[in-house]
């Protein structure tokens, strides 16, 4: 359900967690890069898994994966931990720069880069 950037910077996937969050993004190739998290960033993982990530998403204020649907575990644990998360971006991590400023709509399943 992914789609290309638009020229208003905007990515699409499926909304899996409402609300809307707005923070500096995160892009992570794997947990290790866990360090570069502060609370309230937005972090934009391939996908995540139980073992490694479940720690850095406590204290991310949205979540954006390039794979998952609504039964995923970002998809799962953004629910639980009620912040924002769009799911199955197919290119957030290549289109979405680390450290720009996002803005992230879990119930509209859209991620905005804005700065």
């Amino acid at each position: 359900m992914g789609s290309r950037p638009s020229s208003s910077a905007s990515i699409t996937g499926t909304p899996a967690s409402p609300g809307v969050a707005t923070g500096r993004a995160r892009v992570m190739a794997s947990s290790r890069q866990g360090s570069a998290l502060d609370p309230g960033d937005i972090l934009v993982a391939v996908i995540t898994d139980p073992l490694s990530f479940a720690d850095l998403i406590e204290h991310a204020a949205a979540l954006v994966t390039d794979l998952g649907g609504l039964a995923s575990h970002p998809a799962i644990l953004a629910r639980e931990l009620g912040i924002p998360c769009v799911v199955g971006t197919r290119i957030g991590t290549q289109a979405i720069p680390d450290g720009a400023t996002v803005v992230v709509d879990g119930t509209a399943g859209t991620v905005d880069v804005v700065g």
